[in-house]
């Protein structure tokens, strides 16, 4: 199997076109879990509200793995077990617990990977994470989805665009890069080995 030729997620490839229901339902599941525990992983900033977390390389990862329709499924889950009331999202001294995350000032960032998971995993389907260039082109383009979210929501709480970049994207922007580098490198690798022949 070449994967150049090869059309859709690795998701897609890996469990094969007649899939159960069931398989994908599990993918999906490990993905929201995967997201929940990416979170847990919080770093604090005492100039800002937005913790640095390794969340979106999850969100992105997950993305382009799962594909665009069931990267978004994740992702809407995650969310919908964060309204519940489950303890998914970052724990925060200051942020507002379950629904009202939504509305705090790191809401956009939260709202926003749906559609960041659909923009990579989309990506994904067409090729974009065969090699590193495209794979981290993909990476950029979901990272900027999310960075739209951020700055949406951090612009409403710090009074002006200029406060919530300074806020909301540039003390990201350095070690978001180099998350989309790692996931770069490791959707290619996953893809070499999908196309090594079994013995």
């Amino acid at each position: 199997m070449s994967v150049h030729t090869v059309r859709g997620s690795l998701l897609d490839v890996s469990l094969g076109a007649s899939s159960s229901p069931i398989a994908r339902a599990a993918a999906v599941t490990f993905a929201v879990v995967l997201t929940a525990t990416a979170a847990q992983f919080t770093v604090p900033l005492p100039f800002t509200a937005v913790p640095f977390t390794l969340t979106p390389l999850v969100v992105l990862l997950t993305g382009a793995a799962l594909g665009s329709r069931l990267g978004t499924a994740a992702q809407v889950a995650y969310l919908a077990a964060g309204i519940a009331g489950l303890p998914v999202f970052a724990p925060s001294l200051i942020l507002p617990p379950g629904a009202a995350r939504l509305l705090g000032p790191t809401g956009g960032y939260l709202l926003a990977y749906p559609a960041a998971a659909f923009v990579t995993g989309y990506l994904a389907e067409r090729g974009w994470d065969r090699s590193f260039r495209s794979s981290f082109a993909a990476m950029l383009a979901g990272l900027a989805v999310i960075y739209a979210g951020g700055l949406a929501s951090v612009s409403v709480y710090a009074g002006s665009f200029q406060t919530a970049v300074n806020q909301a994207i540039l003390p990201f922007v350095v070690a978001d890069i180099a998350k989309a580098v790692m996931a770069a490198m490791l959707l290619p690798t996953a893809w070499r080995f999908l196309s090594t022949p079994k013995s």
